[in-house]
């Protein structure tokens, strides 16, 4: 059985659609913002919390609309799995890389990524985007 981590992360959306993937220092493998889920923490805090640490990003619990729970290998800690709390949030704010993150690049759900994802951004995340992208508003 694998050990857990559990995230909140966020699909974050800009305006144009695109959704934001981050690269932490000393990684190789983009994902989505947001971070560990503390023991007295609910997860749509966690969240708020991470992305202000880590963007510079403010944003208001209600806002943040859940999406579910994804599963998946962690991409930085062999043997764990990380358990993410997913939220889609919007917004038109400029993010500027704090904290951990060395990088930020915003994605469109058409085009074809050359990055190296991590799993669950990979696998799940991202399919998920691209089919939330596909359906009329």
């Amino acid at each position: 059985m694998s050990k857990t981590i559990r995230i909140a992360a966020a699909l974050l959306l800009d305006p144009q659609g695109r959704t934001l993937l981050v690269r932490k220092r000393g990684t190789q493998a983009f994902m989505q913002p947001g971070g560990k889920i503390e023991a007295d923490e609910q997860p749509v805090s966690a969240l708020a919390r991470e992305l202000f640490e880590e963007l510079g990003l403010q944003i208001d619990p209600q806002d943040a609309d859940y999406l579910g729970q994804f599963s998946a290998p962690a991409a930085n800690e062999p043997g764990y799995e990380v358990q993410a709390e997913l939220f889609q949030v919007h917004t038109s704010m400029p993010v500027e890389p704090g904290a951990e993150i060395e990088e930020v690049v915003w994605v469109s759900a058409r085009k074809q990524l050359t990055l190296e994802l991590a799993p669950l951004t990979r696998d799940l995340i991202l399919p998920l985007f691209r089919r939330l992208n596909s359906q009329p508003a």
